[in-house]
Formats: structure tokens, sequence, C-alpha cells
């Protein structure tokens, strides 16, 4: 069975130790909220913390594009959306949002992730019943829109002239 299209986490609230000498959420708790709100949904594709203790296989962060949108206060309360963008034998590609409870976009976060054998540790291809559950959510994800901050670069656009 896939995940819903998009997955949504359950309702996180921003904790005192989060809150940074700004007054807001400190840049590295934006990690740890898309972090826990991708477990829910990793568990369901069998690629969660059982899947690595029982198989020994697990996904490594490649590579991440995090986007600041609105701050986040302390008391704050979001939820994580989770969509399936690509994947192949080894590698998976996804994209998250935080929204605040009040419907608010916060923050944004594309990854890409490497299937690893800890055994190794080296990249490995998905075993064949984690590819179907891969296969079915990334079709049911492809009905949602591509996701306008999928696939941005860092730059300074110059002015011309």
């Amino acid at each position: 069975m896939p995940l819903p299209a998009p997955f949504v986490s359950h309702v996180m609230e921003m904790e005192k130790d989060w809150i940074d000498y700004n007054g807001h959420l400190n840049m590295a708790y934006y990690h740890v909220i898309f972090d826990r709100g991708s477990e829910a949904a990793l568990d369901l594709l069998s690629l969660g913390a059982e899947y690595a203790r029982d198989r020994r296989l697990t996904l490594y962060t490649a590579e991440v594009h995090l986007c600041y949108v609105r701050e986040l206060l302390l008391g704050d309360k979001v939820t994580v959306t989770f969509q399936v963008l690509d994947y192949d034998e080894k590698r998976l590609r996804t994209y998250q949002e935080i929204h605040h409870v009040d419907g608010w976009l916060a923050a944004t976060a594309e990854t890409l992730s490497l299937h690893v054998d800890m055994n190794g540790p080296k990249v490995a291809p998905f075993p064949e019943d984690v590819m179907e559950k891969l296969q079915a959510t990334a079709a049911a994800h492809a009905a949602l829109p591509v996701p306008e901050r999928a696939g941005r670069a860092i730059g300074i656009k110059r002015r011309k002239g």
C-alpha cells in the first residue's frame, strides 16, 4: 500500500531549547523537524528504524536543499509533509514541507538519500519488497503537482548592465 499523497506527519511543537538568541527556531532544528516528520513515512515504506535494526539496511542522506520561508517561534505547532519525487535502485529523492497548524508554509526540504548496506557500509540496491512500496508510492505521488521549490539551486542573480 502506498503512502498517502502526500504523507502528513503528526503535530509537533517547537521546544524551548530549539529557540536561538534571535527569538526564533534555530536553523539546525528545522532539520530535526524534517527528520522527525519523515520517520513515520519511512516506517510505512519499510525503511525506518526497524529496517535498519533487523535487516542492517538503511538510508544515508547524501544531499539536502533546505529553504527557510517563515520563522517559527516557541510554542508553534507544525506538521511535515513527505512526497516521493523519484527513486532508482539505490537512491531516493524526496520533498518535504513544514506547515504551521494554521496552514502557512515555514520551510521546505528536498533530499537525496542513498540506500546503504550497514555491513560495509556501502551503497546497495533496495530489496524487492521495498522497491515495490517505492514504486506504488511514487505512482501515487506522481498525481501531486511538482513542488515549485523542488530542483532549486543556490546562486546570486546579477543584474545585467
